[in-house]
This record gives C-alpha cells, sequence and structure tokens, in this order.
C-alpha cells in the first residue's frame, strides 16, 4: 500500500515547494520578482491534507496516537530551529529586522501561537506560521479519526468549511487569523487523496493538463495580489498535485533519486533556510561579494547548509524516535 514518501510525485512536489520559498525569500530580501515562489507554501498544505488521508484511510489509528506521531514528527526540529534562530536573532539583531526575539514571542512560537501583527502571525522562525496552520489542522483530522470512516470525509469538510466562514464572522484576532480561507487548501488535499485511495483515474493527456494549466496559473499569478491567497495560489496548487499523482498512477514517473532526496529532506530546507541564509550573508559580507552577486550564493549555500541540519539533526532524530517505539503504522 503506498504511502506519502512511496509516491514519486508528492516527493518532487515537496522538494520543488521547500526550493520554491526558498527562492522567494531571497528574491524577497534582494528586491527580485518571483512572488509565485511563496505558492510553495500552498502546494505543502495541499500535500498535507492529501497525505494524512492516504496514510489513515481504512487503519486503526485513534486521535491520541494521531497526534502523537505528528507531534514527534513535527516538533523537535521546529523547536531546535526556534531556539537556534532566537539565539541568533538576540546575538545579531540586525540581520532580524522584522523578528520579535521577545522571550514571549519564542514561547508562543514552541506552542503555535506566535506574536500576531496585522492579521498574520510571527513567529521567531519566519516561515514557521505555517506550522502553526498544520497543527491545527493535525488537531481537526485527528477528531475525525473518532468517526467511523464514511463520516470523517464529511465531518472534516463541513469542519473546514464551517471554520473558514467563521473568519468573515469573528472578531480580528488569533481566531480570525487561524480561520482564513487558507485552510481550504488542506479540505483540497483530502478529497485528492479520497479519489486517490478510491483508484480513481484520470486520462494521462488530462492530468498533465491539470499540471501545465497550474504552471500557467501560478506564472499569471503575480500581479493578482488582490486576490484570496486560496483561490491565487491554492488553485494552482490543487491543479498540480491532482495533475501529479493522476499522472503517474496511468504512466509512472521516472526515479529522480537526488529530487526524491531533496523530498526527503523538504521539511529540513523548510524550517532551517531562513537561518542558513542569513548565515551564508554574512559570511559573504565578510568576504566582500558585491550586493548583486550575492542572490544565487545565499540560495544555493542556504540550501547546502539545510540539507546539512537534515543530515546532521533532523534525520538521525527520526530514525532514534522511531527506534525507541513500535514500528509505525504508517510514514508520512
Amino acid at each position: 500500500m503506498k504511502t506519502g514518501s512511496d509516491i514519486k510525485s508528492i516527493q518532487y512536489l515537496r522538494a520543488i515547494a521547500a526550493i520554491s520559498v526558498l527562492c522567494f525569500h531571497v528574491c524577497e530580501t534582494y528586491g527580485l520578482d518571483f512572488k509565485s515562489g511563496a505558492a510553495g507554501v500552498d502546494i505543502f498544505f495541499v500535500i498535507s491534507g492529501f497525505i494524512m488521508w492516504v496514510t489513515t484511510d481504512g487503519r486503526s489509528l485513534g486521535p491520541q496516537e494521531f497526534m502523537w506521531r505528528r507531534l514527534v514528527r513535527i516538533v523537535p526540529l521546529y523547536w531546535i530551529a526556534t531556539a537556534a534562530t532566537f539565539v541568533v536573532a538576540v546575538l545579531k539583531p540586525q540581520f532580524f529586522f522584522d523578528t520579535n526575539s521577545s522571550i514571549e514571542n519564542l514561547i508562543g512560537s514552541l506552542f503555535f501561537v506566535p506574536f500576531m501583527k496585522d492579521e498574520a502571525l510571527h513567529p521567531v522562525v519566519e516561515q514557521g506560521w505555517t506550522l502553526s496552520y498544520e497543527m491545527f489542522f493535525y488537531l481537526i483530522f485527528s477528531i475525525s479519526l473518532l468517526l467511523p470512516e464514511f463520516r470523517r470525509l464529511w465531518f472534516l469538510m463541513v469542519a473546514l468549511m464551517t471554520i473558514v466562514i467563521g473568519h468573515y464572522l469573528l472578531p480580528s484576532g488569533y481566531l480570525s487569523v487561524f480561520t482564513q480561507p487558507v485552510i481550504l487548501e488542506f479540505a483540497a488535499g483530502i478529497v485528492i487523496g479520497r479519489l486517490w485511495k478510491q483508484g480513481f483515474r484520470l486520462p494521462f493527456p488530462a492530468a498533465i493538463g491539470l499540471m501545465i494549466v497550474g504552471v500557467v496559473l501560478l506564472v499569471a499569478s503575480d500581479p493578482l495580489i488582490h486576490l484570496e491567497r486560496a483561490v491565487r495560489w491554492g488553485i494552482p496548487a490543487v491543479l498540480l498535485l491532482s495533475g501529479a499523482v493522476f499522472a503517474e498512477r496511468e504512466r509512472g514517473v521516472p526515479q529522480l533519486a537526488f529530487l526524491h532526496f531533496l523530498g526527503d529532506a523538504s521539511y529540513s530546507i523548510y524550517v532551517w533556510h531562513v537561518l542558513t541564509g542569513i548565515l551564508v550573508t554574512a559570511l559573504l559580507l565578510r568576504v566582500g561579494v558585491p550586493h548583486d552577486m550575492q542572490p544565487m550564493p545565499i540560495a544555493l549555500g542556504s540550501l547546502a547548509f539545510a540539507i546539512v541540519c537534515y543530515l546532521g539533526i533532523e534525520r538521525p532524530m527520526q530514525r532514534k524516535i522511531r527506534s525507541s517505539r513500535p514500528q509505525p503504522a504508517y510514514r508520512s
């Protein structure tokens, strides 16, 4: 039975999403135009909905076990990255102009309720706001595991849509932030996962067509800043994921070992890339690299250091966690 890491297209999309967000942050720092790179987050959200459904459908798994597995997968590395970023931000605040490095925000960040400004979350790890949404989604998903299988899908769809409706009724604050329409990207991933598990097939040309349309919409989305994120980037992300997994079902995809490896390392790349990018920037400034020549070395150096963090921190840590517990029923 396939799991998330067995579906090659999912692995490749994970890698592409993580590197897109990395490049987006580098380009944003240097005033370069790559706004659509931020859509890597939306691809991750759709993937998350897909994987959570595929890896739990038809299997006996309770809410507590589900949440424990998600926590040990997400929290240890995030806490390490948060602590490291906090220390560097305190020691070198000139590299962290927009980071709230207060003790209050450190504690809030560790528990996924960071400092909020302008109706947005601002944790110590800049990109960590997405993990607050992930944890909120996991909580809702864990509740669905109390229900019989045939009711789970309906519960999740109704719950997620009701939450988003609440966004337009609730006053400003954490409740308003956590109910933003981007939550619907998880719902879309669940629907795709349900179709996948039911054996749904899409003709290969149609699946490739969905991917092409998704890419075109992403490329064309840069000037559409007035659109809701769930529309501007969520729809292309849904098309990309749908096309990728159903194209793979029809024809398979090539085994691209390095891209598959980057998919494995995608969480480390995502969590570490801002901090590693800052460290590379400091190194380039010290050796006198001209400003206009810095973006590419920063992107490559940040990626390289993030991979080192995966090999030296995340992978050994996850192996130790897995070896200390009974063999898990699924991987994700």
